[in-house]
């Protein structure tokens, strides 16, 4: 039996907790069952059924899912990728206080998102925006329409622009859970730069990075305001049909909505479930 003052202890951790555990009941079981039960039931008849997921088999909705697993994984592959350099070159900054300040952007800058980051890149690469001008003014080219922010090719790039700090943040602690004892014992038998990256640093980022890809994944999949303030009905994503059918602004068919928004829960949970164990990897490297 535990002794009074451990249990008032532990009492009072769960009541300093107890407002966080109903925000989540609130906000998001309770959303979650909602979901769940509204795509499984048939209002007329008040059965279970399975037909509002046999519904999503139309082309709109087969189209909406694709684009949103190519642009989600597109984003995640190119954050990765350049967010790990990105990352490197910040841990390896001589200075600590603007390595500290790097750090801070890009925590700023992975935040910014949504309808804010939409307009932003609008004023900036819009059809009237800053760079859009300069090059038409000064390099008499224009990037329309080669290029629109109101496109696939626009919205991937705004997209990168909050995935790329979020891998740096994601990848500063692999690097720093390299020891630099690994790297003196390699020298010390031999291995050059290329030798130690393959066979100690490679591997040991590896979990960082699969857990990089999915979260960045899920990540871009669930994005709403910055695709629907910049493409809306010019690209089919499932967060934007999901909002359509259940706000009824194009077509009202909340069950479908639903069961459409149950699928996108299962795949970005599987995302974070994969992440969680690629995390739970990387602690073990850094901790051994």
């Amino acid at each position: 039996m535990p002794p009074p003052k451990r249990k008032t202890g532990q009492i009072a951790a769960w009541t300093r907790l107890l407002p966080f555990l109903l925000f989540c009941l609130v906000f998001e079981i309770v959303p979650i069952l909602f979901l769940v039960h509204g795509s499984i039931m048939d209002k007329t008849t008040g059965q279970l059924t399975i037909q509002h997921y046999l519904d999503l088999n139309r082309p709109l909705y087969i189209n909406s899912f694709f684009n949103s697993i190519k642009i989600s994984g597109l984003t995640a592959i190119v954050g990765v990728i350049f967010g790990t350099f990105i990352g490197y070159a910040i841990y390896c900054w001589p200075s600590k206080r603007i390595q500290h300040a790097l750090i801070t952007l890009s925590d700023v800058t992975t935040n910014f998102a949504g309808a804010p980051l939409a307009f932003a890149f609008v004023v900036i690469l819009g059809i009237n925006g800053v760079i859009t001008q300069f090059f038409l003014q000064y390099f008499d080219y224009e990037l329309y329409p080669t290029f629109s922010i109101y496109s696939f090719s626009g919205l991937t790039l705004a997209y990168i622009y909050f995935q790329l700090p979020l891998m740096v943040l994601l990848i500063l602690p692999a690097f720093a859970g390299i020891k630099e004892e690994w790297r003196e014992s390699a020298q010390s038998l031999g291995a050059n730069t290329f030798q130690f990256w393959r066979h100690i640093g490679i591997p040991v980022l590896t979990p960082s990075l699969i857990a990089g890809v999915t979260l960045l994944f899920a990540n871009a999949f669930g994005a709403y305001a910055t695709a629907y303030t910049l493409v809306e009905a010019k690209l089919s994503l499932v967060t934007l049909q999901i909002g359509y059918m259940i706000a009824g602004e194009v077509r009202k068919d909340p069950a479908v909505g639903m069961a459409m928004a149950v699928i996108s829960l299962v795949i970005m949970g599987l995302s974070i479930g994969i992440y969680q164990v690629a995390t739970m990897r990387a602690r073990r490297w850094s901790k051994s």
